[in-house]
């Protein structure tokens, strides 16, 4: 069965503190622990040189074993926790997923 990968690249407010992106890092991080069928849960902040994230500064890439997984991820309440405590802090959020091919 082929894993699914599911992509979060966020964009935030202008205003937004710093220590409120701590903050909202930290609790992304900690939804593999909470969430099962989370299998891998990784992050980074954009370091690219081309010029071309239109403002996109963090990448979230979470690996579920299958799509059944993803979709018991997106209604769960930690999940529905998190986006709550996001969203005012948010200007844009793109989400691709995708099974890997090689």
């Amino acid at each position: 069965m082929a894993v699914l990968r599911h992509v979060v690249l966020i964009r935030f407010k202008l205003e937004t503190a710093p220590d409120q992106i701590r903050a909202i890092e930290s609790a992304f991080g900690a939804l593999k622990d909470k969430i099962a069928g989370t299998e891998e849960l990784e992050w980074g902040i954009n370091s690219s040189p081309e010029g071309k994230d239109q403002g996109f500064t963090h990448c979230f890439l979470l690996t579920f074993g299958s799509a059944a997984a993803r979709d018991a991820y997106l209604p769960h309440p930690d999940h529905q926790a998190f986006s709550a405590l996001l969203r005012p802090y948010v200007d844009q959020v793109l989400v691709i997923d995708y099974v890997p091919h090689d």
